[in-house]
């Protein structure tokens, strides 16, 4: 089984609000990915749209067919934190950290991952 990978670096965003954007693609074939990419109304749709069509350039370069690609694993890591400082009344300063996140996408061929509906607790389904 063929596996292609692509890395986003030092992405000026923290990894908390990147993750929930790599929730909607995985699992899901690129075609897909990239439509739901293009329409989710996030700041880190853009970059995250730009990794797949990476990671889709590099199986193209690699020569392996893309009909059938999915997006098997989306990773979301911090990355490095640049610290900064907040003057503060009376002389104090509080710290700010400006969070990095690394985002690693890894391709494979097969059948996209259908998400299981949540059964209802028989309390929730009363109500």
């Amino acid at each position: 089984m063929t596996q292609v990978t692509a890395e986003l670096r030092n992405y000026r965003q923290s990894p908390r609000k990147v993750r929930i954007v790599a929730d909607t693609v995985r699992g899901k074939r690129v075609e897909d990915a990239i439509t739901i990419l293009s329409f989710v109304p996030k700041r880190a749709a853009l970059p995250l749209e730009k990794l797949v069509r990476s990671a889709l350039a590099n199986a193209k370069n690699l020569s392996i067919p893309t009909e059938n690609l999915v997006v098997k694993e989306m990773m979301v890591d911090g990355g490095a934190i640049l610290y900064r400082r907040m003057p503060r009344s009376r002389g104090m300063a509080n710290p700010i950290r400006k969070r990095t996140s690394h985002v690693k996408i890894v391709l494979t061929e097969g059948k996209p991952k259908k998400v299981k509906a949540k059964k209802l607790k028989s309390s929730e389904a009363k109500s």
